[in-house]
């Protein structure tokens, strides 16, 4: 779709109706306008969509947002944001530049930026945001973006990929080989022109099965937004020795604690101390589970877990710093059917289960529990038994 059919016209008239319903909009004004109608109800359709995704972006009137699909695939500008910070230098280049959210933020921290795109109408509508965001920054290529960077002669101070993880038939990739570009079978191609590589990979990512794959990694990232994982990120540097690789999971917009670092020779050489429910439980961080780090966690501070494959903790006196929601355990359910309509008499509490008989849904279908207000109902698996409790979040 060509840029020049966003006129003025249809740009006021997105700006207009930029909080109303697309459908109802479509249904109104069909027939009725001097302007591509669909197109503006794209517009108002993926502002929608990006307004919590894309802050600054969506209160910019000017900016052109995409189909739906590219929207979706692209990072938030938290996780963008995050990723400028891990890199720095004179040039970059995004071989997977989609709407192009990365490449803008990550090019904050570099003079000159390299746009790649095979899809040419996302390219002129990323030409179009770029030249009104930052004029004359960067350089905008359409096609093979492994052919180009192949023939270039420039070595590029941070080479970033975000591969395509969905197959010929719409279906989900998670290993790295299976996605595209296979970075993989490219990766010597990739190094002789990088001083660094930073690559987006699947929240569902195997890590130690991309670091199997490639194995020169030598920093992971595991970033999750309000405790729910996004992005695991993987970087290779030039002329940095790979020994003990370090691990992080973060967490953004979380109060408190951001953070937990560890490598996967810690967690192997920890050991976890099984017990009861002590004064709080505490749940790790989708982040911290899905790095892995277990028996590292409860050792770096002090608690206790209630299961092998629980992934709860607890313990009496809290330790500061500990990246996680903690729980004060108010009671213990004992007779569930009796002591939930006691202490619950709206149905109204939040509802988690950890290895326990019942999954959150079918317990709360049981007991006629909705999700809502300041408390928890946790269930979970003690030792040999199976355990319910009433707690508050501290």
């Amino acid at each position: 779709m060509a840029i020049s059919i966003y006129t003025a016209a249809l740009k006021k008239f997105v700006q207009d109706h930029q909080s109303e319903d697309p459908a109802q909009l479509l249904f109104a004004y069909s027939g009725k306008t001097d302007f591509d109608l669909k197109a503006a109800v794209q517009q108002i359709q993926s502002r929608q969509k990006a307004k919590h995704k894309l802050p600054s972006w969506t209160a910019n009137q000017e900016i052109l947002f995409p189909v739906s699909l590219s929207l979706e695939q692209a990072s938030s500008e938290e996780t963008a944001r995050f990723k400028s910070a891990l890199v720095n230098g004179k040039t970059m280049i995004d071989l997977t530049g989609g709407f192009g959210v990365d490449t803008f933020f990550l090019s904050e921290n570099f003079q000159n930026a390299i746009y790649c795109e095979r899809n040419g109408e996302l390219a002129e509508i990323v030409r179009h945001n770029f030249d009104l965001l930052k004029p004359g920054k960067f350089e905008i290529v359409e096609g093979d973006s492994l052919a180009y960077f192949s023939k270039s002669d420039e070595i590029f101070d941070l080479t970033y990929v975000d591969p395509a993880r969905r197959g010929e038939h719409n279906q989900k990739l998670y290993k790295l080989a299976d996605c595209e570009p296979d970075i993989v079978s490219n990766w010597d191609l990739l190094q002789s022109k990088s001083n660094a590589i930073l690559i987006k990979a699947s929240p569902m990512l195997d890590i130690k099965q991309a670091l199997h794959e490639i194995p020169e990694i030598q920093k992971i990232w595991v970033i999750s937004v309000k405790n729910e994982v996004k992005e695991v990120l993987l970087l290779w540097e030039k002329g940095i020795p790979t020994g003990e690789r370090i691990i992080q999971a973060v967490d953004l917009q979380t109060d408190g604690p951001k953070g937990f670092s560890f490598t996967y020779e810690e967690e192997e050489s920890s050991e976890s101390i099984l017990g009861e429910v002590g004064k709080y439980l505490i749940e790790p961080y989708a982040s911290v589970l899905k790095a892995g780090a277990f028996r590292s966690f409860g050792k770096r501070f002090g608690l206790k877990k209630l299961h092998p494959n629980s992934h709860l903790y607890t313990c009496e006196d809290l330790t500061q710093g500990i990246p996680g929601r903690i729980f004060e355990v108010i009671q213990e359910i004992s007779n569930p059917k009796k002591e939930l309509k006691q202490l619950f008499p709206g149905g109204k509490v939040n509802v988690i289960t950890r290895n326990y008989a019942l999954s959150s849904d079918d317990l709360k279908k049981k007991y006629k529990l909705q999700d809502g207000g300041k408390e928890f109902l946790i269930g979970t698996r003690v030792g040999e038994r199976f355990g319910l409790f009433y707690c508050r979040l501290f």
